[in-house]
């Protein structure tokens, strides 16, 4: 099974990127599943219904948020009737939308869950003592399991990934923007990274306008952020996963760039 992970899509620019780079890159590895990070989706920050119908209808199949799904008010009026859209898990009970979900395609059904770190991060539940059962769970559905793991400490994903050795196909880190260059298979089968980076402007930090963010560190002054322009980037990682077992056999890091 070929999957598609795209990286944190950033605003306009973002959506822009998965509708000129993705058509090509599924006619040259035809995904069985496209999957995204899309909690800066809408002008950086948070996910509209507009933006998420977007993504849907230009190839991506599912939908997964962060720390910012609740910036854009409206999702609380459709994310418990959106089914490939989710949330973080560790959010506590009673708030709106699912932290997993599963999707069909070709015929074979994934189980995706979304889970929000700890550390400089609001302190939601935690992801490490809930993560099992979860995933214990939705095994008895399906073998193929993907957890994307928004989180800022390194250390946080690293241990995740660990913990998740050979019972999730894929531990797959959002949140940092920046791709990092340590994709790999872990021991027990599980594909593994600590970021997969950020879908948006390239000539930005992480997205918002370089200039903005300059004069914020330089004179310690309060900035709107705004979204950049210029250059589009579209990171991702290719999943090759055996469909039998969920064991991950390949983890390609993606990186496009136009304009």
């Amino acid at each position: 099974m070929q999957i598609l992970f795209i990286g944190d899509i950033v605003g306009k620019p973002g959506r822009g990127a998965v509708t000129s780079l993705l058509p090509d890159l599924q006619k040259e590895y035809q995904f069985d599943l496209v999957v995204a990070n899309a909690e800066n989706a809408s002008g950086g920050r948070g996910l509209t219904k507009e933006a998420a119908n977007e993504l849907f209808d230009n190839g991506i199949h599912f939908l997964t948020m962060g720390n910012h799904v609740w910036d854009q008010k409206e999702i609380i009026k459709f994310i418990d009737d959106e089914h490939r859209l989710i949330r973080p898990a560790n959010y506590p009970k009673g708030v709106p939308g699912k932290g997993y979900g599963f999707v069909i395609r070709n015929g074979i059904k994934t189980g995706i869950i979304n889970l929000s770190g700890r550390i400089f991060l609001p302190p939601l539940e935690n992801p490490f003592t809930m993560i099992i059962q979860l995933i214990n769970t939705m095994s008895l559905e399906t073998p193929i399991i993907l957890v994307d793991f928004h989180a800022e400490a390194t250390s946080e994903k690293v241990a995740l990934g660990w913990l998740l050795n050979g019972k999730a196909s894929a531990v797959l880190g959002t949140h940092t923007h920046i791709q990092t260059a340590d994709a790999r298979i872990l021991d027990q089968g599980t594909a593994y990274i600590t970021d997969v980076g950020m879908t948006g402007p390239r000539d930005s930090v992480l997205g918002i306008k370089k200039e903005t963010i300059l004069n914020s560190f330089l004179t310690q002054m309060p900035v709107r952020f705004e979204v950049a322009n210029g250059v589009l980037q579209l990171n991702a990682v290719i999943l090759d996963i055996d469909e039998k077992t969920g064991k991950a056999r390949g983890i390609i890091p993606v990186q496009k760039f136009i304009g």
